[in-house]
């Protein structure tokens, strides 16, 4: 999750000392678009057009995105005349909106919060917590410490980062195509943490509380050969070694008779251990 969709350029690095009005805030892409005070549980209502300026600035915090770039997300390829005066009057009011709930200076918040600089705007991320950087950190943090052995302490941060998600990110936000290939990116790095986590949970001898789980989401993700992995192996170690290779049976059909391809060489190696009964090798 840390390539930019967009090749934006980062902020400068000023360090300026922000009152503690805006650590109430917090910012969410990962679900709903959300702006409010995170300790009193306040969402604000935002037009469209604002949500899809916002969600962008956000989703790219700390990084300067152009205006080019903000207005081909806002009209595509046909901007109004007015277009670059219309984002400049997004801009302004995603500002009013951040000032009320804050009660910072208008001059506080155009110059260390949401930010004009070289030729386009940026969101700093110290004005307040954002919630896909959250579960960056915290999915790092859980695939270092399972990759060290502390397959307890990387369950406790996976869990912790996946239930930051509150539905499909920016599900309420109209998308041009930065934040399209945004929400890719989020989406590939959410089901990449559901794997890792499933295969952590398994691995400490708690395959039966993950099978209901991974049910749902190859259903859901019905060409994810990892989500199919992890469920083969979770029924296998439960004793349900038929409809493990039941899993692997509708995969492979539905996959070379849409697709035209066979499942993938990890894949066909576990279907071989489950029909061998090598637990071993689950």
């Amino acid at each position: 999750m840390r390539a930019s969709t967009c090749q934006v350029p980062h902020l400068d690095d000023r360090d300026h000392a922000l009152r503690d009005d805006r650590s109430a805030l917090h910012f969410g892409v990962l679900g709903p678009l959300t702006v409010g005070d995170a300790e009193a549980g306040e969402v604000v209502a935002i037009a469209p057009k604002m949500r899809t300026v916002l969600a962008l600035l956000v989703s790219h915090a700390d990084q300067v995105v152009p205006t080019s770039v903000l207005i081909r997300e806002l009209w595509d390829d046909s901007p109004p005349a007015s277009g670059l005066r219309t984002l400049q009057t997004y801009i302004l009011n995603c500002r009013k909106l951040l000032r009320r709930l804050t009660g910072l200076p208008a001059a506080e918040l155009s110059g260390q919060v949401l930010v004009t600089q070289a030729g386009g705007y940026g969101f700093r991320s110290h004005g307040g917590p954002v919630d896909w950087m959250e579960y960056q950190r915290l999915t790092d943090r859980g695939t270092r410490a399972v990759a060290e052995g502390d397959d307890t302490r990387g369950i406790r941060l996976l869990d912790e980062a996946l239930a930051l998600w509150r539905g499909p990110a920016f599900v309420d936000v109209p998308t041009g195509p930065v934040l399209e290939s945004r929400r890719r990116l989020f989406e590939e790095s959410r089901l990449s943490a559901i794997v890792a986590l499933a295969e952590t949970r398994i691995r400490a001898g708690l395959h039966h509380e993950v099978i209901g789980h991974l049910a749902a989401l190859t259903s859901e993700h019905a060409f994810h050969e990892g989500l199919h992995a992890q469920y083969m192996r979770a029924l296998a170690l439960s004793g349900r070694r038929a409809q493990a290779l039941e899993v692997f049976s509708t995969l492979r059909t539905r996959l070379v008779t849409e697709i035209g391809l066979e499942p993938g060489y990890p894949l066909q190696q576990l279907q071989l251990a489950i029909l061998n009964s090598h637990t071993h090798d689950l």
